[in-house]
């Protein structure tokens, strides 16, 4: 049975490129940022703008004019995950049908608010990527368009790193480079080889 692995982490931690070092690695990678970027184009858009009128643009919801509505108001931001959330759902268990049907020893569910909507649930161990707070706030605020405001906003929404952290199987400490982080997934692949879902986890790496 292929072996679920939660991958998570703060805004600018490295999530993306570690997802791409499992997929280096050979192991499928659903990504829920990019299926919701997709489902803003499809089956998001009708209900979308049906509760935040205006958000769309040329038939797919405008993320920026989207985000004006719902960042900063809890009840908006609970209105939408409730659209949102069934939805990439559905597409994370067609994903993971076909990951059993190809019998991937390992599938990646790369999800960076994991703990915070409970879909660590899904998974058979947690990998969080992480980096001290000063690397964290650095790469953040490189970002165009990002305001110390609005990173405290995200921030607020998210789950402490050192909960996130404690709650792990496995962290990547992305803070040492490309090389490093790629020696810590090749670690974490060879601790769940040959391993199942219905397998313990064999142990903690600390990165």
């Amino acid at each position: 049975m292929t072996f679920v692995l939660g991958l998570t982490g703060s805004i600018g931690m490295g999530k993306s490129t570690t997802a791409d070092l499992f997929r280096e690695a050979g192991c499928p990678v659903h990504d829920s940022d990019a299926t919701v970027h997709d489902l803003y184009g499809a089956e998001a858009v009708a209900p979308v703008e049906a509760a935040f009128p205006g958000t769309v643009r040329e038939g797919r919801i405008d993320r920026a004019l989207l985000g004006e509505r719902v960042i900063g108001d809890d009840a908006a931001m609970k209105r939408l995950e409730a659209i949102v959330h069934p939805l990439v759902a559905a597409r994370r268990d067609t994903f993971l049908a076909r990951a059993r049907a190809h019998r991937a020893p390992v599938a990646v569910l790369d999800i960076p608010l994991l703990f915070e909507t409970g879909g660590e649930r899904h998974c058979d161990a947690i990998v969080v990527v992480s980096a001290p707070e000063a690397v964290q706030r650095e790469r953040v605020l490189a970002r165009q368009g990002m305001s110390p405001e609005r990173f405290e906003q995200i921030l607020a929404r998210q789950l402490p790193d050192a909960q996130k952290r404690a709650r792990a199987h496995f962290i990547v400490d992305t803070s040492r480079g490309i090389s490093a982080a790629r020696v810590q997934v090749r670690d974490i692949m060879r601790a769940l080889a040959g391993r199942d879902g219905r397998a313990g986890v064999p142990g903690s790496s600390q990165g």
